[in-house]
């Protein structure tokens, strides 16, 4: 923990991530701020900042998650309160940014949703956006304001070191994330394999060939986000099938919708390793699920922001 009396640092949270705004305030030695989000009888989002902020630097935690317009709504509705409010400076603290996946025009009449909630926020009044691992790092340049954009390799990577795994290769699912899959096998100091695939419809994959020497191997497989994990585990099934000893599979971001926990409770994947980006009910935390915290990055980077000091130094 670190001790910051600073009273003009103040963390908030809407409901859609609490407990982790909560880790990163105890982290920090700060308490909470005092806000409440509520709802009018008819589902409208109603806000209360129940202390002053007029002057503060505030940071608002809100991973924008399923139900994903109900969250995104109220970190709106919370920086427009806080900016009548006359706070100093506001930083949406958005470990999970929701709509990352609509980030181009694939088809003809397409929306580019990432862009419109870039355009939602800075309208909104946000100063600044910290955000964990983007589906695409392009989405950065849709703000007109700065983004600083903390990788979740780094915290994956001293998890892997910590098990001493043998035989060790790191598997990419896809050729788009080869970067990260990179990143990771560089950190670990070991070898790639790629997985090439292709998707016929959103949510639907389709695995056409693996690159890459995998017999023999512990293989880990990475990725931004798990969401129906039908990727993963059809991946991991096509690694086993050439002769990988075992599967890992970790990401950032546990979405894990519809039928993910049944598909990887069934499945093959010896472990599941995700971050606490996204909060799961009791009823997805299966044995097999590894859920570790980025509350103490977040808060580091928090304190770096307010202090003006370098966000990237956190990584060299």
């Amino acid at each position: 923990m670190i001790a910051y009396p600073d009273r003009r640092l103040k963390i908030f949270s809407g409901n859609a991530n609490p407990m982790l705004a909560k880790e990163i305030a105890a982290h920090l030695g700060i308490p909470m701020g005092l806000g409440q989000v509520l709802r009018f009888s008819d589902g409208e989002v109603q806000v209360r900042i129940n202390e002053s902020v007029r002057g503060a630097d505030v940071f608002v935690v809100q991973p924008t998650s399923a139900p994903v317009n109900e969250h995104l709504m109220e970190l709106l509705i919370t920086i427009d309160a806080l900016r009548r409010a006359s706070a100093r400076r506001i930083t949406a603290v958005i470990p999970y940014y929701g709509y990352a996946r609509q980030d181009r025009k694939t088809r003809a009449r397409d929306p580019i949703t990432a862009k419109l909630v870039a355009n939602l926020l800075t309208t909104a009044g946000v100063d600044k956006v910290l955000t964990m691992d983007l589906h695409a790092g392009q989405i950065q340049g849709f703000f007109d304001i700065p983004v600083d954009h903390l990788p979740g390799v780094p915290i994956l990577a001293d998890y892997f070191k910590s098990k001493n795994l043998d035989h060790m290769l790191v598997v990419s699912p896809d050729l788009g994330g080869v970067t990260r899959a990179r990143d990771l096998a560089d950190r670990l100091g070991v070898d790639i394999a790629i997985i090439d695939k292709r998707r016929p419809e959103p949510n639907v994959a389709e695995i056409m060939n693996i690159i890459g020497k995998i017999r023999g191997k512990r293989v880990v497989m990475i990725d931004d986000i798990i969401d129906t994990a039908g990727t993963i585990v059809q991946g991991a099934q096509s690694l086993l099938d050439q002769g990988a000893l075992e599967v890992y599979a970790c990401c950032t971001h546990g979405v894990l919708s519809g039928p993910a926990v049944e598909r990887l409770h069934n499945s093959p994947i010896t472990e599941v390793v995700i971050t606490n980006t996204i909060p799961l009910t009791d009823a997805k935390r299966i044995d097999k699920l590894k859920i570790l915290s980025v509350a103490p990055l977040l808060g580091d980077a928090i304190l770096r922001i307010f202090e003006d000091l370098s966000v990237s130094k956190l990584f060299d």
